[in-house]
């Protein structure tokens, strides 16, 4: 069963980043822009030298430089081929000169000849800053989750030019294939009902150094409430898709997706409620249990077999003892998932959730060994995070490895730095600690959560990869956004390889990615997934 798991897992990695470079790439418009560029004049002095025969003091090449000191090998290839650089590489030391004696005769090989400097000016190209185009709403400041409207606003899109003496003239784009311009800097493109897919906004900007910007682009949705019983009843749900989106948070990994939340605000396991007493829960768990009794927290000597059983959960007795301290205990990290998913954008019930099937809240080693925190991450799990998650690689891989080594990305470190990385991830979740209360550092749990927030958000990367591997669609177009936080979550839990498979195997067959088409292909060693997708996601 393992081997079989490990291999889904890898064709899963393999079927992932074979689409790395695809995935989030631009429209047309947006591939080939022109570059910014101008030519400035730069003066310096330039160094010749001969490239000599010690033979007959014939001239084999001339080689031209702008620094002091002898020609690179570089230098000697460009201006002189391969052919040369291989002979005067090869050339050994004329030991006549070195002696003094003064006769090269009998040397042999090629030789470098200084001949003389002189002032010059060459003209160099510079890459300029590029204009950008952001964009906002006016006329309304939308709340999520409903970010609902009381009128209809517009699209605010502002431009900014970074180069001095130079002016935005004008924005112009194509609001659902209908052009539109505005001769400013500032452009309201006013908004009206779109289906429920949304439509498409391309634009751009024109300045005054005589060029354009890239062709940007934003997925707009508005969709009438239709509610008018009271007067604060009505209006417009409004949702913007774009990486230039300046305005409120968007939807957890709505924008790495495409895909647009649900009409009206999330279901409650993909919601952040305001107050962390809204996420407590008072669940019955058995392991929890166990390991408080086991820690002397709770007491149930009164229980045959002092409430537990053999595999360390507790029994019906030894959880009736323990229920005070459990309900508790896994509540207290409540305040730090909040925290957590405020600043990170990862529902807060959804982590929750995730917790309680991962760890049963219990911070330190659960079930099997080699399995952190309280999310449990893996191997697997941190290989995840490292490879999609590109702001916490660049920020996490320099305080294990090198600068130098961290710079080249994580599919291009060595494999034993890779498992350096993966290992020192892992163990930057792990709480057990033997001289702690209760035998957990409750101290690193802060920090676990916030990996595990960032690990989702991985999955939701390496999700989007899956789906456009299989499709060729951005996944918004395929999958709706409560169904492909479903593949995420099977995805964190089972891997790739399990995910992958699953998700070809449900669009060659039905030419759909719903979660219930996509859960009749999981293989039998991936199909544990399913229970534990559909508890988090009830």
């Amino acid at each position: 069963m393992l081997r079989v798991f490990r291999y889904l897992y890898v064709f899963g990695f393999l079927l992932t980043i074979l689409g790395v470079t695809e995935w989030g790439k631009p429209s047309a418009a947006a591939q080939t822009p022109v570059p910014r560029q101008t030519t400035i004049i730069v003066s310096y002095t330039e160094y010749e030298w001969w490239l000599t025969s010690w033979v007959d003091n014939a001239i084999l090449c001339r080689i031209f430089i702008d620094h002091e000191g002898l020609p690179s090998e570089d230098e000697v290839l460009a201006n002189c081929g391969s052919g040369l650089l291989a002979a005067w590489r090869d050339t050994p030391p004329c030991n006549q000169i070195a002696s003094g004696e003064g006769n090269t005769w009998s040397c042999h090989g090629l030789y470098l000849f200084f001949v003389s400097s002189q002032p010059k000016d060459k003209e160099v190209i510079v890459n300029l800053p590029t204009m950008t185009v952001y964009v906002t709403l006016e006329g309304c400041n939308p709340v999520p989750p409903e970010n609902r409207c009381d009128t209809l606003p517009s699209l605010m899109l502002t431009a900014v030019e970074p180069l001095p003496n130079e002016r935005i003239m004008r924005i112009q784009g194509l609001q659902n294939g209908l052009p539109f311009a505005c001769e400013a800097n500032a452009c309201a493109v006013p908004l009206k009902t779109t289906p429920i897919e949304g439509i498409a906004v391309e634009f751009w900007a024109d300045s005054s150094f005589g060029d354009s910007s890239e062709h940007f682009s934003a997925q707009v949705r508005v969709v009438d409430t239709g509610v008018t019983s009271t007067p604060d009843s009505g209006g417009w749900y409004v949702d913007v898709l774009s990486s230039l989106w300046r305005g409120g948070p968007l939807a957890s990994c709505s924008q790495t997706w495409t895909a647009f939340p649900p009409v009206g605000g999330m279901p409650d396991w993909l919601a952040t409620p305001n107050h962390e007493d809204l996420i407590a829960s008072d669940g019955a768990y058995y392991y929890l249990a166990g390991r408080l009794i086991n820690q002397g927290i709770a007491d149930a000597s009164s229980c045959p077999s002092s409430g537990l059983l053999p595999n360390g959960y507790a029994d019906a007795c030894g959880l009736e003892m323990a229920k005070p301290f459990v309900e508790i205990w896994q509540n207290q990290f409540d305040a730090r998932i909040m925290d957590v998913s405020q600043q990170s954008e990862v529902p807060a019930q959804l982590m929750k959730n995730l917790f309680a099937q991962e760890s049963q809240f219990w911070p330190g080693i659960f079930r099997v060994p080699y399995e952190f925190g309280l999310g449990q991450i893996t191997d697997n799990g941190a290989d995840a995070i490292l490879l999609w998650n590109s702001a916490f690689f660049s920020q996490f891989c320099p305080l294990v490895l090198s600068t130098e080594a961290c710079s080249l990305g994580y599919l291009h470190l060595t494999p034993q730095d890779q498992t350096v990385l993966r290992g020192a991830l892992a163990l930057q979740a792990r709480s057990d600690c033997a001289d702690c209360p209760a035998g957990v550092d409750l101290t690193n749990v802060a920090f676990s959560v916030q990996l595990f927030a960032d690990t989702l958000k991985a999955n939701c990367e390496q999700v989007a990869q899956i789906v456009y591997n299989a499709t060729k669609e951005k996944p918004g177009t395929v999958v709706d956004y409560e169904n492909l936080w479903k593949l995420t979550l099977a995805n964190y839990h089972a891997g790739p390889g399990c995910v992958s498979y699953a998700v070809h195997m449900a669009w060659l067959t039905a030419g759909s990615l719903s979660w219930d088409e996509v859960s009749k292909q999981f293989t039998e060693p991936c199909r544990g997934v399913i229970p534990y997708v559909e508890k988090i996601s009830r």
